[in-house]
């Protein structure tokens, strides 16, 4: 049963580990949030924790449907994609919140989101529901560059 459940635990485990490590580097600067002037479509803060932790779940699930399907052979599957993603995801937090360069975070988020769908296309080539797991992650980073260019432009 380990055996199974281990890759999706681990996968799962590694996605939240970027956002809570991300989360505990900006933690005196979320207040920032909600200082700054905001788009009208901007969700309270409240709304991000519920959001990624849904997401990271999801990426982690489908990051593990592909390492297994492909048996470990990461070459080729989005795999690569996804964990630059990861690292992307990571330094975004810390380039938006810690150092308030919104202009570069709006550009990083561009590359981001390409890396999403690098991931999206790798792995619609072994599985077709871990290629799917990964669009609400391309459409919150969407999102995400809407609120992060209006921020932009507002502050």
């Amino acid at each position: 049963m380990w055996k199974k459940i281990k890759p999706y635990a681990i996968s799962i485990l590694i996605a939240f580990a970027v956002g809570g490590i991300a989360a505990l580097l900006t933690k005196n600067s979320m207040s920032m949030y909600n200082e700054i002037q905001k788009p009208a479509l901007a969700p309270p803060g409240w709304i991000f924790p519920v959001a990624w932790s849904i997401l990271y779940t999801l990426m982690g699930i489908s990051s593990a449907m592909v390492y297994v399907k492909s048996q470990g052979n990461i070459p080729g599957n989005g795999i690569g994609y996804y964990v630059l993603s990861l690292v992307f995801n990571f330094f975004w937090t810390i380039i938006f919140f810690n150092l308030r360069m919104f202009l570069l975070s709006f550009i990083w988020l561009i590359i981001l989101w390409l890396l999403i769908l690098g991931t999206i296309s790798g792995y619609s080539k072994i599985s077709k529901k871990a290629a799917f797991l990964q669009i609400p992650y391309l459409l919150w980073v969407s999102f995400a560059g809407y609120l992060n260019f209006m921020i932009y432009i507002l502050n």
